[in-house]
């Protein structure tokens, strides 16, 4: 992923030495976190239809799903004292992952989650007041 991670920032333009910097925070935040989670999105049991439409909204809802159970794993986390991140830096460099986990052809890595016991457990942001972010019809 640091390799493919690396032509991307240089295709960008970026320095040398902002590349080294976000390809080496990258890396440590892959090794040095206690447990990575990859979940992946799998179309063999999903419907197949004869139109693009239909079959980009079962697509659509296969992701919509995977994010879902993946919120939900971190909810549960959250629950235990645990701590994570949540990446998608799969997303970029899916046959990579596939390759380096070996993981079956059908499964799209889709996002990473780093999971442990935080340091440091941050205060609760002040939240904005519901009427603020959603509107009532």
């Amino acid at each position: 992923m640091e390799i493919e991670f690396k032509h991307d920032l240089e295709k960008d333009n970026l320095p040398q030495n902002e590349i080294q910097k976000r390809t080496t925070r990258s890396r440590e935040r892959i090794i040095s976190a206690p447990v990575v989670i990859v979940i992946n999105v799998d179309m063999t049991d999903m419907d197949i239809y004869p139109d693009e439409k239909r079959n980009k909204a079962e697509y659509l809802m296969a992701v919509q799903s995977v994010a879902n159970a993946g919120m939900q794993m971190l909810l549960a986390a959250h629950a235990e004292g645990l701590g994570s991140v949540w990446v998608c830096s799969p997303l970029f460099v899916q046959k990579v992952v596939q390759k380096t986990l070996d993981l079956p052809e059908t499964w799209e890595p889709q996002a990473m989650y780093f999971l442990g016991y935080p340091e440091v457990v941050p205060s609760v942001r002040e939240r904005k007041p519901i009427e603020e972010i959603v509107i009532f019809q």
